[in-house]
């Protein structure tokens, strides 16, 4: 799983936090599966003594799944892999608008774009 996170580091731009509004990226290694998800809230887990959070996530597949994870801030943020019915997990809200470092000018800078005109 570590391996997967750090190729997953090398082609996405992270954030440091995750709050509601936010599109993560989910990675599992049994089943094997990478996946988007919508965040939708974000409650405290007042059961507990320590730190821990409810997560309310839409899975954006077809059709749309809602979940409810409880997870520690590191766990929610990426800077942990997670283990649920002891299988390895990773979720990290993922940077959305930004170009990555090794991203091409797009047109609207009057510049040219990698995109190639096809006929």
């Amino acid at each position: 799983m570590r391996k997967l996170v750090e190729e997953l580091r090398k082609l996405l731009q992270f954030k440091e936090s995750t709050d509601v509004g936010d599109v993560v990226l989910i990675a599992a290694k049994s089943p094997q599966m990478l996946a988007y998800a919508f965040v939708s809230g974000i409650e405290r887990d007042n059961s507990r003594r320590e730190e821990w959070w409810h997560l309310h996530l839409t899975l954006l597949s077809i059709p749309l799944q809602q979940i409810t994870w409880t997870l520690r801030r590191p766990q929610m943020t990426g800077k942990e892999i997670f283990t649920m019915g002891g299988e390895e997990r990773f979720m990290q809200a993922v940077e959305l608008g930004r170009p990555s470092s090794g991203e091409q000018p797009t047109a609207e800078s009057g510049k040219t774009t990698p995109l190639k005109r096809v006929k």
